[in-house]
């Protein structure tokens, strides 16, 4: 690969593996695998140590490009390994830099093989939001996931909003617009990241989210209403519950 002219990509894997191997717990293995309830095989490896890996790793490899990073993830992310997955997605995290607006094609690569919120999660806000807010443009890719047939994809094109939402900024009507496309959505995780971007949004503008939820009541679901309110005012709180629950 470009990273090294050593080495091949299978053996560049098989590398980040074995370092990866000298953390193996076999019993945060089992644990973890049920947690996630995933078929993958699981090393067992502590997200701490993981993390110190992917920064030794990158800091040994400067000279890995766009191209070399790009394959470098898929062939990762094509092994059955959760922790070469993580492996990945923090990889990208550290290297976000070098990331261009067309690089939305690889994390909708990523997000359409993740079947987890473990991944869904970190990669839409984490390297999907990022990305929508350098490249404005690709927000038409977000409006195409919210509509997708895929749950995680409609889940991250929510979720690719929350960090400037958190902020106090970003694209309010678009999230608006993607939740009241969502609201009686009985597919649990689209409710709760409708809760989880609303309950950020309320720790600085609590009125925003009370005035979106007022209207929305006799729709929205148990899971989205109870995440939402838990920062507003008592007042709101109250009189919001009893609304969901009367209606």
């Amino acid at each position: 690969m470009e990273a090294s002219q050593r080495t091949t990509l299978p053996e560049t894997v098989g590398e980040i593996e074995a370092r990866l191997q000298q953390y193996s717990d076999a019993g945060r293995a089992v644990g973890a695998k049920r947690y996630l309830k995933s078929d993958l095989d699981f090393l067992g490896v502590a997200v701490p140590d993981l993390r110190r890996e992917v920064r030794t790793w990158a800091k040994a490899h400067p000279d890995l490009d766009r191209n070399g990073l790009s394959r470098l993830c898929r062939a990762l992310w094509q092994r059955d390994i959760h922790e070469l997955r993580i492996f990945a997605i923090e990889l990208l995290r550290a290297r976000k830099d070098c990331l261009e607006c067309s690089d939305i094609a690889l994390l909708e690569w990523m997000l359409r093989r993740s079947s987890t919120w473990a991944y869904v999660d970190a990669i839409a806000v984490h390297l999907v939001g990022p990305m929508v807010e350098r490249c404005p443009q690709i927000s038409k890719e977000l409006d195409r996931w919210a509509r997708d047939e895929s749950f995680w994809l409609r889940r991250s094109a929510m979720l690719a909003l929350l960090l400037p939402l958190r902020r106090g900024s970003g694209d309010w009507k678009r999230f608006e617009r993607y939740a009241d496309a969502m609201l009686e959505e009985r597919e649990f995780f689209i409710r709760k990241a409708m809760g989880w971007v609303l309950r950020e949004v309320s720790k600085r503008d609590p009125q925003r989210v009370s005035r979106f939820l007022t209207p929305r009541v006799d729709r929205v679901s148990g899971v989205t209403i109870r995440e939402a309110v838990k920062y507003l005012s008592e007042d709101d709180r109250d009189r919001l519950l009893a609304a969901y629950r009367a209606r």
